[in-house]
């Protein structure tokens, strides 16, 4: 999705097609990007283990791409053959009508470029680690392949009804930052968190943010952070929970909450199941 930027978009998109997909171009990538890939890949590579969800994990394993930086057709094949999906190359950022229209398809968009070397702990956009590392490992799971199919058939209706705003605050709160309860405690499936090296052990290890149960209302109007770690993570129980919240149509949600005001991104409410409360700061609601 576009998300929220203030600078001017980032990536060639003079070749695009219609839909904003281009050709990955893999033979231009030098040996300087597949050297800077396998950095970012070791970094987090040895961090998940800890603080991924096992479905990550194991996929992570079974693709095995941290030598250089993947060809997306030569992924595609498995990724059909286990959920029907197949990743797409885009020149960065996408319209949000676009990049639902891709998930709606089980198509998702990956970004050519990747970051320089100064770049190594933070980006602005989400570059082709982020994309790849981060999302990539769990399209090759069912349950959370539909979800995200489903996500995007909403977001498609969320479109003509003026609410992309609430919808984009649920991709954000799961699909990018959002953690999962597990036998042996909490650990993240968002893609945001698991390419990241600084938020990957913060979100399950630090006393300063908040850690609540899903709520998808509840999420929905809460406001978030685009420019430092989270102060507030959803934990889901498992990803059935996660489709099953979001598979009814959330035409009735966004008469709900329109005009409602925001909570703020550190807010916790008497109603959360707060699973850990953070050193932040806003009282109950």
């Amino acid at each position: 999705m576009t998300g929220e930027t203030t600078h001017n978009l980032r990536g060639d998109y003079s070749r695009m097609r219609p839909d904003y997909t281009v050709d990955q171009d893999w033979p231009a990538y030098t040996p300087q990007e597949h050297a800077l890939w396998r950095r970012l890949y070791e970094r987090q590579a040895a961090l998940v283990p800890k603080y991924a969800c096992r479905e990550f994990i194991a996929s992570l394993s079974a693709l095995d791409f941290g030598a250089a930086i993947p060809r997306f057709d030569a992924v595609n094949p498995r990724l059909a053959a286990a959920t029907r999906w197949q990743v797409v190359a885009v020149p960065g950022l996408l319209p949000d009508a676009v990049f639902f229209e891709h998930l709606a398809n089980r198509r998702f968009p990956v970004t050519v470029w990747l970051r320089t070397p100064e770049e190594f702990d933070y980006i602005v956009e989400p570059d082709v680690f982020h994309d790849f590392f981060g999302h990539v490992p769990l399209l090759f799971d069912p349950v959370f392949a539909d979800y995200l199919q489903a996500y995007g058939r909403g977001g498609l209706k969320a479109d003509a009804l003026g609410a992309i705003e609430m919808l984009s605050r649920l991709y954000w709160y799961t699909v990018e930052f959002g953690l999962i309860e597990t036998s042996e405690g909490l650990k993240t499936y968002g893609a945001g968190i698991l390419s990241s090296g600084g938020e990957l052990p913060h979100c399950v290890e630090s006393d300063e943010p908040n850690r609540i149960g899903f709520d998808l209302l509840r999420i929905m109007r809460t406001a978030y952070k685009i420019d430092s770690f989270q102060e507030t993570y959803f934990a889901i129980r498992d990803f059935r929970e996660l489709f099953e919240a979001t598979a009814p149509d959330f035409t009735p949600h966004y008469a709900k909450l329109a005009g409602l005001e925001s909570h703020a991104a550190g807010e916790v409410l008497s109603s959360n199941r707060v699973l850990h409360r953070g050193g932040n700061r806003q009282r109950p609601a």
